[in-house]
């Protein structure tokens, strides 16, 4: 049996249906709780942070650069990339950069972005080399159908598997949420690829008739966070509902989410979305919130810095404006804290660096990249 198909054989068994020096900022956490850094500071509308295997960052800009940091937080080069058929408008443009899990040697890095035009785009997935501090042998290498009108709901989240495949999360598009549905297309799935873009052999819908072959789950709205967990094989998501019914979910291949068909969200404009909290064949979230926090990006603690996190969940929320902590207890969450409250901020993204500290991006025309240390 293949590694990936090792992988989603265990992923069906065990998952259920269902730049300035650092400087302190002010906290009201208790002291065993983080201590907050400012590592940089006048970035724009910052989106994606990686971590270089010499030291230093790699973040994404949603505008279209590509910012290199020390591993002190100071500015070294903002790189305007140059993609194809490039697009940003609201909340389309570079999103996502993930490092090849063999990075330092072979360079890789993978870019998702939105492509098109205003009335017709989609996202787009990009393989280049990083060498010398440029990109090179940049190649789109998917596309997701079909394009559509608009800025909204791209996901454009990222993981690499084990088995080398690559997932990236999928948006509903807001206007085409019924979409997310329809096997045939990507609206409101997460995908599974190879390297090159094509199809995994293993993907679970692979050989249905009218079914596009990349879908690993369906049924989503907008996915911002994705995270794989090395110790358990778990692979978790969460996703924006539109006013209320935000969602945390164990994903599962081949498996249907339920939206909109099963929401406890509604509508922004008060009406029903669906008569459906719940509906046979679909998931139900592991965890959920009403009103929405608007969440974003998602780490899952495997680090040492901070030995009572370990094996917590980390979600960044834009509209709650807080670093959510959730306890898990298997597949279920059993505790809530919300961090970061004082700094009155939309945090975009978190990450667990290689040093075992958490590292986060604020959202907006002058980001931050925020570091957390132990007190």
């Amino acid at each position: 049996m293949s590694l990936s198909r090792t992988l989603l054989f265990t992923l069906a068994l065990s998952l259920p249906l269902v730049a300035l020096a650092a400087s302190s900022l002010p906290s009201s956490l208790p002291p065993s709780g983080p201590k907050v850094q400012i590592l940089t500071e006048g970035l724009e509308y910052p989106w994606s942070l990686s971590f270089l295997p010499s030291g230093g960052f790699l973040l994404t800009e949603r505008s279209g650069q590509l910012v290199t940091l020390g591993s002190d937080g100071q500015v070294l080069q903002k790189l305007d990339v140059n993609l194809p058929e490039f697009y940003a408008a609201a909340q389309g443009g570079l999103l996502e950069v993930l490092l090849a899990d063999n990075f330092a040697q072979s360079g890789r890095l993978f870019l998702s972005y939105v492509c098109g035009t205003a009335n017709a785009n989609s996202v787009c997935l990009a393989s280049a080399s990083w060498q010398d501090n440029q990109l090179t042998d940049v190649k789109k290498i998917f596309r997701a159908t079909p394009d559509r009108r608009g800025a909204a709901h791209y996901g454009g989240r990222m993981v690499q598997l084990p088995d080398q495949s690559l997932v990236l999360t999928l948006g509903d598009g807001f206007d085409y949420r019924e979409q997310a549905q329809n096997k045939a297309n990507h609206l409101g799935k997460i995908v599974r690829l190879q390297q090159d873009g094509s199809v995994p052999a293993d993907n679970p819908l692979v050989g249905q008739a009218a079914v596009a072959a990349e879908i690993f789950t369906l049924g989503h709205r907008n996915v911002q966070g994705i995270v794989y967990d090395v110790a358990t094989g778990s692979l978790w998501s969460h996703e924006h509902g539109p006013k209320g019914g935000d969602e945390l979910n164990l994903l599962q291949a081949g498996v249907n989410y339920g939206w909109p068909v099963a929401t406890t969200g509604i509508d922004y404009t008060g009406a029903r979305i669906s008569p459906f909290t719940r509906f046979t064949g679909m998931a139900e979230p592991v965890y959920q919130w009403s009103p929405s926090i608007a969440p974003a990006g998602m780490t899952l603690y495997r680090g040492e810095a901070f030995p009572q996190y370990q094996g917590n969940i980390f979600i960044t929320a834009l509209a709650g404006k807080a670093l959510h902590r959730l306890v898990l207890d298997g597949d279920k969450v059993v505790e809530e804290e919300k961090l970061l409250t004082e700094l009155d901020s939309r945090l975009r993204d978190v990450r667990t660096g290689p040093d075992g500290l958490i590292y986060i991006l604020t959202d907006g025309p002058a980001g931050k990249l925020l570091r957390l240390t132990p007190q």
